[in-house]
């Protein structure tokens, strides 16, 4: 039940960005325990198992609290039932998601590009200042994409089986990746231990997400024999093991090329492209995207409380 007001608190009210929110609250610890490694390290070895320490710190502290509060909540069934699915409602991503997204969508349709640029800039990690109105569509919809799966479908599946511990565990990992789990040389050695598990953590789910894509692409019309193909043949051309699971699957279903080089602080990195270019892409892909979502979102979330009910009821 908790996990269920959770994605019904999400859907209507999304990221409450004037409210505290525990996922920001982690991201400024891993702040200042990234600039306290930085201080103490002495060489890269040393600020590598700095940052495995900061990994297992942040999680420990973050499950612990979570913890903590759920049992402080547990007075009353009514009090931890509220105070639950509170948790569940912020580990979830979907609506913020789609806001954030479509935020390009209303601008392109104002043929405000610099507005797109801006608001894509809020949601990816790489350089926009170059980018196309092409790229920039297209940046949108691999977003969507990625994060249909590390920020929906994934949380999901952790808390169907962990509780709210597990989703914010998850949450918590993804969080530092997000931060710290970067290639480039200044993030190399401290985020390298939390890159790693945070691939570790969402390999099933990545992979149950690909499928949910073209499950999700049959019930909306989309393409999803295509869908199928290119998942098959593109879901391991991304240097990450799980990001091309939902990329390749959304790229066969909407018949657009995702991916390519992309820009990160200046640098150039070479990918290849994901997908066959059947059509342009457009400003519509952006909202067939985000339909996709929250398709794949509500399979998961039913055939999840399904599943756990009947293995709760075996248990009896």
């Amino acid at each position: 039940m908790d996990i269920l007001l959770g994605f019904i608190l999400d859907t209507i009210i999304g990221d409450p960005y004037k409210l505290p929110h525990p996922i920001r609250w982690i991201g400024s610890f891993i702040s200042i325990l990234e600039k306290l490694c930085r201080k103490i390290a002495k060489s890269n070895t040393m600020l590598m198992i700095l940052g495995a320490i900061l990994v297992f710190i942040v999680v420990f502290v973050s499950g612990g609290i979570t913890l903590l509060v759920l049992k402080l909540a547990s007075f009353n069934k009514y009090a931890y039932l509220i105070v639950s699915s509170v948790i569940c409602y912020y580990m979830l991503a979907g609506k913020s998601l789609k806001t954030e997204s479509m935020k390009v969508y209303k601008a392109f349709e104002n043929n405000d590009t610099e507005g797109a640029r801006k608001a894509v800039s809020m949601i990816v990690g790489r350089d926009t200042q170059s980018l196309t109105k092409e790229g920039i569509i297209k940046a949108a919809v691999e977003t969507v994409a990625e994060n249909s799966s590390d920020g929906v479908v994934a949380p999901l599946i952790y808390m169907l089986i962990f509780g709210p511990v597990g989703g914010v565990v998850y949450k918590a990992v993804n969080t530092m990746d997000s931060m710290i789990g970067y290639v480039e040389e200044k993030y190399f050695y401290i985020g390298k231990f939390a890159a790693k598990l945070d691939d570790v953590l969402n390999y099933i789910p990545a992979r149950i997400s690909g499928i949910l894509v073209i499950i999700s692409a049959f019930i909306l019309r989309y393409d999803y024999k295509n869908a199928f193909r290119i998942f098959k043949r593109d879901r391991r051309k991304h240097a990450s093991p799980n990001s091309a699971q939902t990329e390749s699957a959304m790229a066969g279903a909407l018949g657009v090329q995702l991916a390519g080089d992309a820009t990160y602080f200046g640098v150039v990195h070479k990918k290849p492209y994901i997908g066959d270019k059947k059509r342009e892409i457009e400003n519509e892909d952006i909202k067939r995207a985000n339909d996709i979502m929250y398709t794949m979102t509500i399979i998961c979330l039913v055939v999840g409380l399904v599943i756990r009910s009947v293995v709760m009821w075996l248990k009896q």
